[in-house]
């Protein structure tokens, strides 16, 4: 804030005191906000470490099973069964609040097909296909929950960054500039004072030298 742009009056004074009380105030809230966002990140990292690791353990375990079937039962009666799957998984992504924040909250239906709704037949299908669909069930239902977080750590680190820019600009900018212009102001209202003390002097004493 330029002080030339600044008229020292006491309403200007007043006015700026308020603005600094406001500032700070808000430089506290901000400062709590960042503070528990970085909390928040920090648990959704631990989760989403954890959550890589179950997807490359199911993914793993699902190629491990689909080459299994392919091998014991041959690429034709693996492609039929997948076929014949008839149920679609359903993802419904909504929302939730961290901090005041909305990340998204992804949630999936029929993504455990019971056997009856499969559309292969349970006694001519061999249990290595069975195996291999419910690792691959197990992946889909990883990959949606990682899908989760990692949107929700990516969110949370660009909410964390723009609170720490906020944080900043009221810290080292904002908050000071204002207490500068108060200062000035103060300074030159203290000025003119005097120089009104002085010249009323002046003017008393040309006053008492006339009468």
């Amino acid at each position: 804030m330029a002080t030339k742009e600044i008229t020292p009056t006491r309403s200007v004074l007043i006015e700026l005191k308020k603005r600094i009380k406001l500032s700070q105030s808000g430089y506290k809230i901000m400062k709590m906000k960042r503070d528990g966002l970085i909390i928040e990140f920090f648990e959704v990292l631990e989760k989403a470490r954890k959550m890589r690791a179950g997807v490359t353990s199911d993914y793993e375990s699902a190629m491990d099973k689909i080459a299994i079937a392919r091998a014991v039962e041959g690429e034709i009666a693996v492609k039929s069964a997948a076929y014949a799957l008839k149920a679609d998984p359903q993802v419904t992504v909504g929302s939730k609040s961290i901090m005041g924040m909305m990340v998204p909250k992804v949630e999936a239906t029929s993504v455990h097909t019971k056997m009856v709704d499969k559309g292969y037949g349970v006694i001519s299908t061999s249990p290595y296909i069975e195996e291999a669909a419910l690792a691959f069930e197990k992946l889909l239902d990883t990959l949606i929950r990682a899908a989760e977080i990692e949107t929700t750590m990516k969110k949370l680190l660009d909410e964390i960054e723009k609170t720490k820019r906020r944080v900043n600009a009221l810290e080292f900018k904002i908050i000071p500039d204002l207490k500068e212009a108060e200062r000035f102001v103060k300074f030159r209202l203290e000025e003119m004072e005097r120089e009104n003390t002085t010249r009323l002097k002046h003017l008393k004493k040309k006053s008492e030298a006339v009468e």
